[in-house]
């Protein structure tokens, strides 16, 4: 990644959808070829995702941040997040997604949409964040890097096929966030 490329993070507007769709297959591809049946893989749209996230955008209480690179004008990350959909009271606020192309990862990116993630969660009277990673992700040391633990385990439907996946979680959005850092 070219280290003059100015990043900016803010709440995803309907126009950024298609570039949302467009990151979200492109990464499913790049990450998990190899991992996933190439047939679910190769069949992902940009169009069906696009349908998708639109669909969400229009929920209340579930949030899109953009990662966008203002050198090309161009979404190339995002999270998606909420409360909590299938777990127990015990987690009230859950990352549903969370996506950076394979070129601009490993530069601070996905650590900063996960801050954005907490500090809003926080402004919205969350305690706790949790997100499903699935176990053959081989990003999911990021996760720890940034503080998560691993606290249930479960499965989702791929296609034809069934995969493992982890739940991790912060309990401290403060930290998270950076808030605890300032107030020290």
């Amino acid at each position: 990644m070219n280290s003059f490329r100015r990043i900016e993070i803010r709440p995803a507007v309907p126009d950024d959808i298609m570039m949302i769709a467009s990151v979200i297959v492109e990464t499913w591809r790049t990450t998990f070829r190899g991992l996933i049946a190439d047939q679910f893989l190769d069949a992902m749209t940009i169009e069906q995702q696009a349908l998708r996230h639109a669909r969400r955008m229009r929920v209340a209480g579930v949030f899109h941040l953009v990662a966008v690179d203002m050198n090309a004008d161009k979404v190339i990350g995002f999270a998606n997040y909420g409360k909590a959909r299938s777990m127990p009271p015990r987690f009230d606020r859950e990352l549903y997604a969370l996506y950076i192309l394979e070129e601009f990862q490993r530069a601070g990116i996905g650590s900063a949409l996960v801050r954005s993630v907490a500090a809003h969660s926080r402004e919205m009277g969350g305690s706790s964040l949790f997100a499903w990673v699935l176990s053959t992700n081989p990003n999911r040391s990021f996760y720890e890097r940034l503080g998560a633990v691993p606290v249930a385990q479960g499965q989702v439907a791929l296609g034809d096929e069934t995969h493992e996946q982890v739940a991790y979680r912060w309990n401290d959005l403060a930290r998270l966030s950076g808030a605890a850092d300032l107030a020290a």
